[in-house]
């Protein structure tokens, strides 16, 4: 029996379609989106299973985790699916997320805004170590803002911890019937997803210590630098509007 397509296969002609797509929201703003200005400021987070104090283990819990995040399998699958080309550099990725609410699916674009690798000096002089990316919704959401993963280190302790950063605002729905659904449900699907989104998280690094996992060989995993930006983030946004 043949072996099914898979999804970044079967929905190339989605993912082309988001390919140039502008931004649903000014990123640039992003300090001025806060809970007084009506926007949605969540923080969800999660303690991992702690490594000896130092730089991140080669096979450790921070690791782990990085690849969880790399994969985007810590979504809850009942809900939210991330389509993505595998072999796609992350800080240039484009994905089509497929949500799914009682019989409802819906196919939004994202599109990986940052991605973080560095070493922070905290408050009280300690280090961590971090690493994460953001996404940010593109046209035709119907939510609007970004949303960051990011997993840490404290390098004094050893202790390690995944963090959701997201900020939010219902976007333009022009639909009236899933206006209404989304104004009764959005909310809590939201909640929804980043609570069980951390849950996966851990249990699937724990499950990665516990059976034990080899990082993939350089020459076949992605390659992947921090930045900050895409350059041409605001012309597409320029474009859109």
């Amino acid at each position: 029996m043949p072996k099914p397509a898979p999804l970044y296969e079967l929905q190339k002609a989605r993912l082309e379609s988001y390919a140039h797509a502008g931004y649903n929201f000014d990123y640039a703003r992003l300090s001025e989106y806060t809970r007084a200005n009506g926007w949605n400021v969540d923080d969800y987070e999660t303690e991992l299973p702690a490594e000896a104090p130092g730089p991140a283990e080669a096979h450790g819990s921070w690791a782990a985790a990085r690849e969880v995040l790399r994969n985007y399998t810590f979504p809850p699958p009942g809900l939210i699916t991330g389509i993505f080309v595998p072999d796609q550099p992350l800080e240039q990725r484009v994905m089509v997320l497929r949500g799914q609410f009682l019989f409802f699916t819906f196919w939004f674009g994202v599109r990986i805004g940052g991605v973080t690798d560095e070493t922070r000096t905290l408050p009280d002089g300690s280090r961590e170590q971090v690493w994460g990316y953001n996404y940010r919704t593109l046209e035709g959401h119907f939510e609007r803002g970004q949303i960051e993963f990011t997993v840490h280190k404290h390098l004094t302790t050893g202790r390690v911890r995944f963090h959701i950063h997201a900020v939010s605002q219902t976007g333009r729905i022009r639909n009236p019937f899933y206006w209404l659904g989304f104004k009764l449900f959005g909310r809590m699907l939201q909640v929804r997803f980043s609570q069980q989104s951390v849950r996966r998280l851990k249990e699937q690094v724990e499950e990665m210590l516990r059976k034990g996992w080899t990082s993939p060989d350089a020459s076949e995993a992605p390659p992947i630098r921090s930045t900050t930006d895409h350059t041409s983030a605001q012309e597409q946004l320029d474009e859109a509007t």
